[in-house]
């Protein structure tokens, strides 16, 4: 199911292009690097009668997979995301493992979902990326039955998350034209304020807002350190561009700036998070 959006947003053109591309090649290494959290969000399905769960911005799969097979047969869980590439390496992911999990290509700010359609809505680290937040939250609403539960995973701020940002610091002597990241923008930390979080649920009519830190150890392997260092984040996406021997200096660099989270054949880090609970508001009941 392919959906075309109404315009082409920056986000759109990044993930399908450049950044999709990269998660797809670097899977394997990322759907490790997150299983702890990817957990979390399983664990959640069975706080209550749920059979339909919607994963926002489902990247790949593994956590809408995950879901699934937390669900059982009896159950299905829907990824959405904007990128071609990830949902197609998503339904491939599916149906190689008979998981009971569809795919849909599309925004989720705008897709016109069927009301009142799932039991609950989860996304890990897929949720800072919309243009208008309230509006996307709102048509998330939309499609939550009454009293059904929101569960999402956002990273706090660059500051505790000093791994997520040391390839671009150590870099920026040699890549002065890494893109800034702006406060509140769409993007990784986008989710950062604890009180915006809250505001943005509340303004899109959620309830029961509830935003818990966690911190969380991910672990992957040595040998894949470089290769997520030039596919992902920032200065990959520089990297693309320029010559051979900056693009050596850069990598000399920054890999000797990653030595700290190196231990052996694992690379490991703190993964500091917001927790983000909110329900649906359930219709009142008749007096009648």
């Amino acid at each position: 199911m392919d959906i075309t959006p109404r315009t082409v947003s920056e986000q759109s053109a990044l993930w399908n292009g450049i950044a999709g591309c990269a998660w797809v090649d670097a899977q394997e290494v990322l759907d490790q690097m997150f299983q702890p959290l990817e957990d979390l969000l399983a664990d959640a399905v069975h706080t209550g009668p749920v059979r339909r769960v919607l994963d926002v911005g489902c990247g790949t799969g593994s956590t809408t997979r995950a879901v699934a097979r937390r669900l059982g047969a009896q159950g299905c869980c829907v990824g959405i995301d904007i990128s071609e590439p990830m949902v197609t390496a998503a339904r491939a992911r599916a149906e190689r493992e008979g998981a009971p999990a569809s795919f849909i290509r599309a925004d989720a700010q705008r897709h016109a979902f069927e009301p009142a359609s799932f039991d609950m809505i989860v996304s890990r680290f897929g949720v800072m990326f919309f243009e208008d937040s309230v509006q996307a939250f709102a048509n998330l609403r939309r499609a939550a039955r009454d009293g059904a539960g929101l569960r999402f995973i956002a990273w706090r701020s660059p500051e505790e998350n000093p791994f997520m940002t040391t390839a671009e610091r150590a870099a920026a002597p040699l890549l002065p034209n890494i893109p800034a990241r702006l406060p509140d923008a769409p993007g990784q930390f986008a989710f950062a304020d604890r009180g915006r979080v809250s505001r943005l649920l509340e303004e899109s009519g959620w309830t029961g807002i509830d935003i818990r830190p966690i911190d969380v150890a991910c672990t992957f392997p040595e040998t894949a350190l470089v290769r997520y260092l030039t596919r992902l984040g920032p200065v990959g996406r520089v990297l693309q561009d320029v010559d051979e021997r900056t693009r050596n200096q850069v990598m000399e660099t920054v890999r000797a700036a990653f030595d700290p989270y190196v231990h052996g054949a694992e690379v490991r880090f703190n993964a500091a998070c917001w927790m983000v609970g909110a329900r649906s508001p359930s219709a009142p009941r008749s007096t009648a």
